[in-house]
């Protein structure tokens, strides 16, 4: 790992720590989800209420993981399914934490960093990023990779695979404002925003 995806791997930490603490000091306990026993996360930390139960980020390298971190959390499928490699920042940025879905706030408004909630997510957020770039080729466009969605349903954030920048998307369209020259200066420059309102 090199010490650009070491200090990316420690922004996430950290951001996600304070998404928590921030929850916290606004509701008085952390984030809450709605349990369900088929979709278990290392992140669960027990029941909230009948049906809800609390949960944070919880890094992946802890020992709630398996041994196998590699064969588990690795991208070598996909890279070989597309005959490509993908940037290292996605790819640390995909294998630093479980969590669920991170709201923040940046300059250009409000967004949801995605991430994966277990293995089976893991999986399943392989599987899409795979859709995802085929499209791309298929339009033939440049490779990204998508991180984050907007409240706008065909607006994404995504990371152009060449570069590693940060840029606005239209799904099926060619990114069209960049926002960031690396991903840790982008989730830098987040703000976490908890849910004032719960379901």
């Amino acid at each position: 790992m090199t010490s650009t995806n070491i200090t990316l791997a420690q922004t996430l930490l950290n951001f996600s720590k304070n998404y928590s603490e921030q929850h916290i000091k606004q509701l008085g306990y952390l984030p809450t989800v709605e349990h369900d026993e088929k979709w278990l996360s290392p992140c669960d930390l027990g029941p909230h209420d009948v049906s809800q139960h609390y949960w944070q980020p919880v890094a992946m390298d802890s020992e709630q993981l398996t041994d196998n971190k590699e064969e588990a959390l690795s991208f070598s499928n996909v890279e070989s399914a597309l005959n490509l490699e993908l940037h290292p920042d996605i790819k640390t940025y995909f294998t630093t934490i479980f969590s669920g879905d991170i709201k923040a706030m940046c300059e250009e408004g409000e967004l949801s960093l995605l991430f994966a909630w277990n293995k089976e997510d893991f999986d399943r957020l392989q599987e899409n990023l795979i859709g995802h770039i085929l499209m791309k080729q298929k339009l033939k466009q440049a490779e990204t990779i998508f991180f984050a969605v907007t409240d706008e349903e065909d607006i994404i954030i995504s990371v152009d695979n060449n570069s590693g920048e940060v840029w606005v998307e239209r799904v099926g369209c060619k990114p069209h404002k960049k926002l960031s020259d690396s991903l840790v200066d982008f989730i830098s420059q987040l703000t976490p925003k908890s849910l004032l309102i719960e379901k």
